[in-house]
């Protein structure tokens, strides 16, 4: 085994030293200032519109109306806007489509009139994390670098959506550059959780998770570096898919650790979040990195997988003692379900875990630190005003336009890569990385899916741990061991603990499996349906 040990003491007080350092600089909505860090005023969500009756509960639903003629797409993205625009205190989208989207939807419904062939999603109402680039829209990053910025062109998966008749609704809250497990990064404001306005919605992902879970898209797409579409899943009771890295392109999701980063898909359920991977998933020119692997019949997959004969491992590492207790009841309950249901639950080791915050903030800050060196001020996004010469302008437009915690892990990265210290932890890390994917592998020789907790511990509070950014970082402790390793996970809603609080349970499998992750998810969430109806 690489011992990382002493190398993990002396990162998290580099991180403790930059934690500690005086950063007042936000974004305040048009232009960047210099003023206080201080959280503003949180709204809370219109219940009303959150918790009534849900019109459609699948895209299946939808779309059956939508051919049979008893609603239109017109009609169906008028009542989102009209959710959302009852719901703008909620943060929850940076910018929304609205005349695009009616547009879209009408040529949608003469489409259908004049008899032609409708997409594979028809009609889908759906938001997208705004760091997926969209032609001729914002995309912001939540960040005051790119607060007026428009793309001139739109992500693969973008392209692939509206090729099978998706509308788009616009784009969603996200911490600022996908750093972060709260929301509360994002130079547009936090985003409260849908079931309960004091509790964050999970990062960075939050604005996509909260999205959905509050009916203001139907599916909506996020982003995955460590945990940034399944933790905020699991915190607001919605499936979150992260696949195998090269599934899905990332040709137009702006970078922040390209080694890891994976769009993933947020929905109600496990149908609709296949049939949207589905359309998105394959190989593509536009990204060396996307894979040439074959995309499956994932529906057909789901209903192959039987959960009788199952073998599901669980790793003892997951359930440390200090591991919240509501979190380790429900997801033990969804376990003793699967079990009654023919399932094997099998005790596993990946004894590597305890270093996987470690090397995942060592290679991902690395990472970040090249990335997000093209934001200058010098060719596109923010210039500083205040600047007397080419140097000034370089730090005064990074300075004001990136927010804290962007700027502590541009630091970090940059420690970690510099002259002395690059073999001491980049170099450790990739090699720690290696015995991650081994272990892994190894489990999944012997087990079917590996299964525990999404996250140690329910939605927190605002503001709870945007003082102690390692205690945030641990938000993702059981998530960032997939993303090392590649494999795709998932997180589904498993129950909600004593506050009423959803809890989430994560799989993971073995490459390109997500059509079975997907199945067994499916199963887990039926079981979880009939507990909360009888």
């Amino acid at each position: 085994m690489i011992c990382l040990r002493i190398h993990e003491i002396e990162l998290y007080a580099v991180i403790s030293y930059y934690t500690s350092q005086t950063l007042p600089f936000r974004y305040t909505g048009g232009r960047v200032s210099l003023r206080a860090c201080a959280p503003g005023p949180v709204s809370i969500i219109n219940a009303k519109i959150i918790w009534k009756a849900v019109r459609f509960s699948s895209y299946h639903e939808l779309r059956k109306k939508l051919l049979d003629g008893e609603t239109s797409c017109e009609s169906v993205v008028g009542e989102y806007l009209e959710r959302i625009g009852q719901n703008t205190a909620a943060n929850v989208y940076i910018t929304v489509f609205r005349e695009g989207a009616i547009d879209r939807a009408r040529a949608l419904d003469k489409k259908l009139a004049a008899g032609e062939r409708p997409g594979r999603l028809f009609g889908l109402p759906m938001a997208l994390k705004d760091n997926i680039a969209v032609k001729d829209a914002r995309l912001t990053c939540a960040s005051g670098i790119l607060s007026d910025y428009t793309s001139v062109y739109s992500a693969t998966a973008v392209e692939r959506l509206l090729g099978e008749d998706a509308i788009v609704l616009g784009k969603v809250n996200m911490d600022e550059f996908a750093m972060g497990s709260s929301n509360e990064n994002s130079a547009f404001g936090p985003v409260p959780n849908p079931y309960d306005a004091g509790k964050v919605p999970g990062g960075s992902s939050g604005g996509s998770a909260a999205a959905v879970a509050a009916e203001l898209a139907m599916v909506a797409l996020g982003s995955d570096t460590g945990g940034s579409v399944r933790q905020p899943a699991g915190f607001c009771n919605v499936v979150g898919l992260k696949p195998t890295y090269g599934r899905i392109s990332r040709y137009g999701l702006v970078a922040f650790g390209s080694s890891f980063d994976q769009i993933g898909i947020l929905a109600k359920n496990c149908d609709d979040a296949a049939l949207v991977l589905g359309v998105i998933a394959g190989f593509d020119t536009s990204d060396a990195t996307s894979s040439h692997h074959p995309v499956p019949d994932y529906a057909a997959e789901m209903e192959a997988v039987s959960v009788e004969g199952l073998k599901i491992g669980v790793p003892k590492e997951y359930f440390p003692d200090n591991l919240n207790s509501d979190v380790s009841s429900v997801v033990k309950g969804r376990f003793e379900a699967l079990r009654e249901r023919g399932a094997e639950l099998r005790e596993i080791t990946l004894p590597d875990s305890e270093y996987a915050i470690a090397a995942y903030y060592i290679l991902t800050t690395a990472e970040a630190s090249s990335n997000l060196a093209r934001f200058d001020g010098a060719r596109y996004g923010y210039r500083s005003p205040s600047a007397g010469d080419l140097s000034e302008m370089y730090v005064n437009s990074r300075t004001e336009g990136f927010g804290k915690e962007v700027k502590r892990r541009i630091m970090l990265g940059t420690y970690v890569l510099s002259a002395g210290y690059y073999d001491t932890y980049y170099k450790k890390a990739q090699q720690v990385r290696r015995v991650f994917l081994d272990s892994y592998k190894d489990a999944l020789a012997r087990v079917d899916v590996i299964a525990g907790p999404t996250s140690p511990y329910p939605p927190f509070g605002l503001g709870d741990k945007t003082e102690d950014p390692l205690e945030m970082y641990l938000a993702d402790v059981f998530t960032v061991p997939a993303s090392i390793a590649g494999i795709p996970a998932l997180s589904v809603p498993a129950g909600f603990d004593g506050s009423g609080l959803p809890v989430g349970l994560q799989l993971a499998g073995d490459f390109f499996r997500e059509g079975s992750l997907l199945g067994v998810a499916r199963a887990i969430q039926g079981s979880l349906e009939e507990t909360l109806a009888g």
